[in-house]
């Protein structure tokens, strides 16, 4: 569900009218992430190793208040649940988004992952959930990168977490990862919290 709240009624009060009209209101943390464990259990479990850290993603936002509102058009939106989105390649060569709603069973959050986003690239339609507060992620695994700073838009003002091809090491497996936020949602502590509760969920799956 999704309803408007007074700014004021928040803890994200001072927030709102420091940056709800700043033109740049976007930041971006970088961090290097140990994904061995992570990529371990994808290919013990057969899962692809995307649909575990988008998952690993969502457990972490929903431990977080801040994830639960939302900037958007000079209000501010409470939300009662989470979802992933991902970008799709679709079969005509294009792309789409789609929404997979969060759960804390794995199992389920993975068929959903699977099931949607084959319907998305099959019938090149992006699937959308306008009640859900939504988390993007990018994952151009083309190459190595060592940090993405996306595109601002006030058209999507939703937290974006954005990665690369992992790096295989002789000892660990590595991936940086890039995390954009609006700061009227969050303060950068608050981003650096999330990626230290990122990697805690990575390194426990």
């Amino acid at each position: 569900m999704k309803v408007e709240v007074n700014p004021k009624d928040t803890t994200r009060a001072e927030a709102f009218e420091m940056w709800m009209t700043s033109p740049m209101p976007m930041v971006t943390l970088t961090k290097t992430f140990d994904v061995s464990r992570l990529l371990k259990a994808s290919k013990k479990l057969g899962v692809k190793f995307n649909a575990l850290l988008c998952w690993c993603i969502g457990k972490t936002a929903t431990q977080m208040e801040e994830f639960y509102h939302l900037p958007e058009n000079g209000k501010l939106y409470k939300f009662d649940s989470i979802a992933i989105n991902v970008i799709v390649n679709n079969v005509k060569g294009g792309i789409n988004s789609c929404d997979i709603p969060f759960t804390e069973n794995i199992p389920k959050f993975v068929h959903s992952y699977s099931n949607l986003t084959k319907q998305v690239a099959e019938e090149c339609k992006s699937s959308f959930m306008e009640d859900s507060m939504i988390v993007g992620t990018s994952a151009m695994v083309q190459t190595e990168l060592d940090c993405i700073v996306n595109q601002y838009t006030d058209k999507f003002c939703n937290p974006m977490v954005m990665w690369g091809k992992y790096r295989k090491g002789w000892f660990k497996t590595t991936l940086p990862i890039s995390f954009q936020f609006h700061h009227v949602q969050m303060d950068g502590g608050h981003g650096a919290m999330f990626m230290e509760l990122l990697q805690r969920e990575i390194s426990r799956i």
